[in-house]
């Protein structure tokens, strides 16, 4: 599995690459790991036609996990996908984020716009995340991973009841309780993009959220109207943590949005 050392402060990154084709540069949501990609069919389904490079986020997988939390601003996230694709020799990628990783999609795509092909949110947003993550949790996540680590953190989600299934489970388990928690920390401080940021982002994109992931599938309308080459797919009745699974739905958009360079 390659990897690299972050030019920003050394945290080792790492990545792997299948198939052939134009590159995708695909990022998982918090607490999850490139692994996802792969387990939900989305490789299967790219790698044929499309170079498919997965990167696991800082804090993340086999990445480096630092305890500072100023270890997670967004610009460092992005230098590290930026320097991936370096690494790779890819002049620009087409970007595919879910929930954390479109939010780094948004502010990649924003901040160097020469390196983004076309840009793909699943679940994600961009706008700030202060208050709203344990709105995808539970309340006092963070005082859960702080005191009681990872298994906290996964009862936490589970009081009503529900159930996480066990690639879940197993994908938070392996995370840093305390890399988690300064990762959450610094996102929870991070500003988003503004409006007219978006109005003058012209790179073909495609947005997708659940009927049921609020506020992100209004999130997502209102992006597709401000961003000048945007289209918004619903997911009829799909909430956050379902967003990528059954995959073929989100397939069936995604793989032709692709295949036309990012274009309808």
């Amino acid at each position: 599995m390659p990897r690299l050392s972050s030019p920003t402060d050394g945290t080792t990154i790492a990545y792997d690459v299948a198939g052939s084709g134009p590159p995708v540069v695909m990022l998982h949501g918090s607490a999850l790991s490139k692994a996802i990609w792969r387990g939900l069919g989305y490789v299967a389904a790219l790698q044929d036609e499309f170079t498919v490079v997965r990167v696991d986020l800082r804090g993340h997988g086999t990445s480096g996990k630092p305890h500072d939390a100023g270890a997670y601003r967004m610009e460092t996230l992005t230098g590290d996908v930026v320097s991936v694709m370096d690494d790779l020799e890819l002049p620009e990628a087409h970007l595919v984020g879910y929930s954390m990783g479109a939010r780094v999609g948004f502010a990649l795509a924003a901040a160097a716009p020469e390196r983004a092909t076309s840009l793909t949110s699943l679940g994600g947003t961009y706008r700030s995340q202060a208050g709203q993550i344990e709105k995808v949790f539970f309340p006092g996540y963070l005082h859960a991973l702080r005191t009681g680590g990872m298994q906290a953190f996964i009862d936490g989600q589970q009081r009503d009841g529900s159930d996480l299934g066990s690639a879940t489970r197993t994908a938070f388990l392996a995370n840093d309780p305390e890399a988690m928690a300064a990762y959450f920390e610094q996102s929870e401080t991070e500003p988003g993009l503004g409006e007219d940021i978006l109005e003058s982002m012209t790179l073909p994109t495609l947005l997708m959220a659940g009927t049921a992931d609020r506020p992100r599938h209004d999130d997502s309308e209102r992006a597709s109207k401000l961003m000048p080459n945007a289209h918004f797919v619903p997911l009829p009745e799909r909430g956050h943590g379902n967003t990528l699974f059954p995959a073929g739905p989100v397939l069936a958009e995604l793989l032709p949005f692709l295949r036309h360079g990012g274009r309808e």
